[in-house]
């Protein structure tokens, strides 16, 4: 079973990942915090595998030049699973984006899978 802290420090090296510009460096972060093989889904995209999610958020830089990601909630854990809110912050300040991403951690201690989400959740009808 993975602990909070230890499900923490991944989720801020991928925030960390999500928010650097260098490629060299940005592969260092997910290398620390990435399986290998690891799946991130999100209404815009599927990627499969460290290097697949390294080039999907280099182009998420063209998208959003100078963005940083932040987690904006503690992480909630159960398992080897767990649960953040994010969001995606411009050089002015702007949002244009948040949500929340579910991770699962591999037995070594990697996050294997994020599922995300973007928005809050509407109210039920």
């Amino acid at each position: 079973e993975v602990s909070t802290a230890s499900l923490d420090d991944l989720v801020d090296t991928y925030c960390r990942a999500w928010s650097e510009p260098d490629a060299d460096a940005r592969r260092a972060l997910l290398d620390q915090a990435w399986d290998e093989d690891g799946t991130c889904t999100d209404p815009l995209a599927e990627v499969a595998g460290r290097a697949g999610l390294h080039a999907h958020i280099g182009a998420s830089f063209a998208d959003f030049p100078g963005m940083v990601i932040t987690a904006t909630s503690a992480v909630d854990v159960h398992h080897d699973k767990g649960r953040f809110t994010w969001q995606l912050t411009l050089p002015d300040g702007s949002v244009p984006v948040a949500g929340t991403d579910f991770v699962q951690v591999t037995t070594e201690g990697k996050i294997r899978s994020i599922v995300g989400f973007f928005g809050p959740l509407a109210p039920k009808a």
